[in-house]
């Protein structure tokens, strides 16, 4: 896909917040310092529309950013170790699970894992998750280049196992240094347009 225009419309906590109209979303969940801000920077060609931050936990909403118009991508609030109150985590664990399974215009979440590592139990979680609610689900597997190629299948190999991964969802090797998965990427969000 050409992005000639992308904008952040609106950070939300509640429904009532969350845009109006039909276009189709696309969210995006992954651990804290996963690279969800470069996975969105990269597909849409802009430097930091999202921004990037070395403390994890910086996304504490669901940030809804409209890509040409046409489609959203909806980063919601990382997992794992941002240091947050446990009270705080609970409350963003409710409002991503109001939005995954109530949002008629969710197409499907893409699931972000760091290819270096196998999946943590978060990780696993998450997509449990996402199966228990029959939401479609493409896995990127992202900071490909940190890992010589040689060992992608490998890597590949462990995500795909660690994760029970279904048939028909699809895992895709990303990197937002090299664009490495990028047009793939997009192929896979426009099947569900």
């Amino acid at each position: 896909m050409n992005v000639t225009k992308a904008e952040i419309v609106v950070s939300a906590v509640r429904p009532e917040q969350y845009p109006d109209g039909a276009l189709p979303e696309f969210a995006l969940a992954g651990r804290s310092n996963v690279g969800k801000s470069s996975f969105i920077n990269k597909m849409i060609n802009r430097k930091n529309l999202a921004r990037t931050s070395s403390k994890p936990g910086k996304t504490q909403t669901l940030n809804f950013y409209l890509i040409n118009e046409a489609l959203y991508f909806v980063d919601v609030p990382g997992y794992g170790f941002a240091k947050v109150s446990k009270k705080e985590r609970e409350a963003w664990g409710k409002m991503m699970e109001t939005y995954f399974t109530t949002r008629e215009q969710l197409r499907a979440v893409v699931l972000l894992v760091d290819l270096r590592h196998p999946p943590t139990k978060d990780d696993v979680m998450m997509y449990e998750f996402l199966k228990h609610y029959e939401i479609p689900t493409i896995i990127v597997a992202t900071k490909a280049d940190k890992v010589p190629k040689g060992k992608w299948q490998k890597h590949r190999k462990i995500v795909r196992e660690t994760l029970n991964i279904v048939d028909g969802d699809e895992l895709i090797l990303f990197s937002a240094e090299t664009g490495q998965g990028k047009e793939e990427a997009w192929a896979a969000l426009e099947r569900f347009l």
